[in-house]
């Protein structure tokens, strides 16, 4: 678990549980956000983590106006898995605002994504951020910059 369903709970409902069930299939929330003196209801997919289900998973980005992947900073083989599903996901998407977030900065002494990975990432193009689900810690930021990202390509 890399903490997805739990960034939007923190988003959404401004709570932490650290006895979220795994995601099975697709969860929807809604929050109404301001972007440049507007306010834009963001549709939030969580979708199961597991994505050996081939294309299943996929297809629900189709028609997506931006998107998160998610990696867990305590397991660095998270990292390379979102990566992997970046790639497959803007193949269905095509050039939409996204963002790579590395979670649980609570437990940043126990990462194994170090700064010298997350730079790597950045020098190819990628927007990072460090996340907490559990402070909340750049959670709000996450929503937002995503959101802003999308308003100014005119995806709303």
């Amino acid at each position: 678990m890399v903490g997805k369903t739990a960034l939007v709970a923190q988003f959404v409902h401004s709570i932490f549980s650290d006895r979220y069930l795994s995601t099975l299939g697709v969860k929807i929330s809604k929050k109404l956000v301001p972007v440049a003196d507007e306010r834009y209801m963001l549709m939030l997919w969580d979708m199961e983590g597991k994505h050996d289900r081939g294309d299943v998973q996929i297809a629900y980005l189709r028609g997506a106006m931006g998107f998160f992947v998610v990696a867990d900073g305590t397991r660095r083989e998270t990292l390379e898995e979102a990566l992997a599903l970046r790639e497959r996901a803007l193949e269905v998407t095509g050039p939409v605002p996204h963002m790579l977030l590395v979670n649980k900065e609570d437990l940043a002494s126990s990462w194994q994504v170090t700064d010298a990975d997350i730079k790597e990432v950045e020098l190819k193009g990628l927007r990072v951020l460090k996340t907490s689900a559990k402070t909340g810690f750049n959670t709000a930021e996450a929503f937002l910059n995503l959101a802003r990202d999308m308003h100014e390509q005119s995806r709303f």
